[in-house]
Formats: structure tokens, sequence, C-alpha cells
């Protein structure tokens, strides 16, 4: 009896708690993933990096000993100079006082990395004046962009994603769960291709020390706004391998912003997938009221999916209390409709 009391109020406590449960379970699922992770790339870029470091310290000795009339304390100065004004964009390698990081062209790529929040790193402000500016510049910039970002991702979803999959779910009777998720899958594939695979090829054309991996890599991370700065195209210290450099580095700017524009469409439209919403109501309750009639009637198709491919029609929509209180206002009349009777199929009439 004891027995199947507590597995009652395990089941009831259970079914009361199923949200924070599942919530429970997502977050320590996500710092599995995250400690996964992090264990990974310690075992495999750890080695490296220590192999890198012995091959510095030999180097360094080497030089040393071939040059003695140079100190250690001398030298360790000339690389920490270096090293500082590399990380402020500036190198010494075949250094050529013609090629500026702060022209019209490479500032505007300067800008877009920053407003996008991609941010390499490769370039950055030298001068207290140009880091404030940076800071107040950002401060009005990003929300801006992402303003504009979202309006422009809702235009194209709506060419993209809403009418294609209406249009065919009247011309084809299908579900539009299913349509929606074919669409996504296409969607993704299409992008996939035009804004990682052919530019990828193109970049292992433009940048000589660059292999395909390397190029994809650098689409990947720019695209998803990771923007890690190890590889940053156009900046060769070689006038030769890039005679261009001012028109190559406007092509990438309008690469990186269109290509942006399109992976937060694909998301979007991930996102809105009905399979999607279904699987969010599992950690938190979404309040069905604030949803459009239209992803509602998705979201009951899928929820109650015919397993024989039968689709019925959504139910009625009740107008809301709000909906005829404006109507009375408006000095209009509420006119209560008989129910009608659903519909048995799409192609079905009205009686």
């Amino acid at each position: 009896m004891v027995r199947i009391g507590t597995r009652g109020w395990c089941s009831r406590f259970v079914e009361q708690h199923r949200l924070a449960l599942n919530f429970a379970l997502l977050v320590v699922g996500y710092i599995v993933y995250l400690l996964i992770g992090a264990g990974i790339f310690s075992a495999i870029e750890l080695p490296y990096e220590q192999r890198l470091r012995q091959q510095l310290q030999a180097a360094r000795q080497e030089f040393l000993a071939n040059n003695t009339c140079v100190s250690d304390a001398r030298l360790e100065e000339l690389l920490a100079r270096t090293l500082e004004a590399s990380n402020f964009g500036v190198s010494v390698l075949d250094n050529n006082t013609d090629d500026n990081n702060w022209d019209f062209v490479s500032s505007l790529f300067f800008v877009s990395t920053v407003l996008t929040t991609t941010g390499y790193g490769h370039t950055v402000p030298l001068s207290d004046e140009g880091k404030a500016f940076c800071i107040f510049y950002s401060l009005f910039g990003i929300p801006v962009t992402l303003f504009f970002l979202s309006v422009m991702v809702q235009r194209i979803m709506v060419l993209v994603t809403r009418r294609p999959v209406s249009y065919f779910h009247r011309r084809w009777a299908m579900s539009k769960s299913k349509l929606a998720a074919i669409q996504a899958t296409c969607l993704a594939v299409i992008t996939t291709l035009l804004f990682l695979i052919i530019p990828a090829w193109i970049f292992l054309s433009m940048e000589k020390d660059w292999n395909f991996l390397e190029s994809l890599y650098f689409c990947f991370i720019s695209l998803l706004t990771i923007g890690l700065g190890d590889y940053v195209p156009g900046e060769t210290h070689s006038k030769e391998a890039n005679p261009h450099r001012g028109l190559y580095k406007l092509g990438i700017t309008v690469y990186l912003l269109l290509g942006l524009v399109c992976m937060l469409v694909v998301l979007e439209t991930c996102y809105e997938l009905p399979q999607m919403k279904c699987l969010r109501q599992r950690f938190y309750k979404e309040n069905i009221r604030e949803l459009d009639s239209e992803t509602t009637n998705i979201m009951d198709w899928y929820q109650s999916a015919d397993p024989t491919g039968h689709i019925t029609d959504p139910p009625q929509v009740i107008p809301s209390v709000s909906g005829q209180a404006a109507s009375l206002q408006d000095g209009k009349s509420i006119t209560s409709t008989p129910h009608s009777p659903a519909l048995g199929s799409v192609n079905g009439k009205l009686s």
C-alpha cells in the first residue's frame, strides 16, 4: 500500500510539474552539451598549442644563437611591440604604407562587422576618440541594425515562406505542417549552396593561403556572427596577390550582409515550424490567444494528426470578448451565428 501511494504521489507530482521538469532537463542537457564541447576542444587543440609553443621557443633560441649581438631582453621588447601592433591590425610583415586599415572601404567593412556583432577583432580603433565613438555608434547602431534585419526578414518570409506554403496548401490540399517542413528543408539547402558552398570555392580561388575547409569555416563563422577573426579575407600583405583590395572588401561586405539576412530567414522559418512550436510547449506554456488563427490551426492539426493522412478543416474561431466590445463601441450590433458543422474534407461543401 505504501508503494502504491508513493507511486501515485510521484505520478501526480510529475504531471503537475511536467513543464518545470522538462525545462530542468533542458538546462541540464545544455550544460552537459557545453561540457562535452569543452572536453572535445581541449583534447583536440591542446596538443597543437603545446607543439606550437615548443616550436616558437626553439625558433627563438635558434635566432639568439645565430645572432649573438641581439640580447634576449631586446628581442622580448621587439616581439612585445610587434604583437601589440598586430592586435591593432598593423603588421610588420612586408609592411606596405599604401595599404591602410582605415581607408573608407576598410572602415565600411569594420562598421558592418560591428553593427552585425560579428566583430572579427583584426581591426580595432587605435585612438581614444575612436574607441569613444565606437561605443556611441554601437549603442544606437546595433538596435537599429537588429530592427532593420527583423523587418527585412519578415518581409522576405512573406515571399519565400508564408505565401508558398499557403499556395501549395490550397493547390495540393496537403497539411500545412508537412508543407512547412518541406519548404524549410529546401530553403536551408538552397541557402547552404548559395551562401556557404559557392562562396567557399570563390574564397579558395581568391585567398592563396586558404584551403576549402578554411574557406567554408570562414563563411560559416561569419554568417552566424561568431566572427573569431582567425581568418579574414583581403588581409594579404602583397599588392600582387590582391591588386583590388578595396573592391574585394566591398564585395565581402555586401556578401556578409546578404548572407546574414538569408541565414536569419532560414532560422526564423525553422523557428515557426508547427513541430517546433509543439516542442516548445513541452518546456513552457505558450499563450494560445496571442497566436494568430492560422498558427493555432496548424498546431491543432499537428497535435491531432490522423495516422491515415486525412485532413480536416480547422475549428471555427470564436470572436473574442474584446472584439465584441470594440464592435459595440463602434455602434455595430453583434449578431451571433449558429454553429455550422465542420467540413468532412477539404473539398467538402456546406449544406
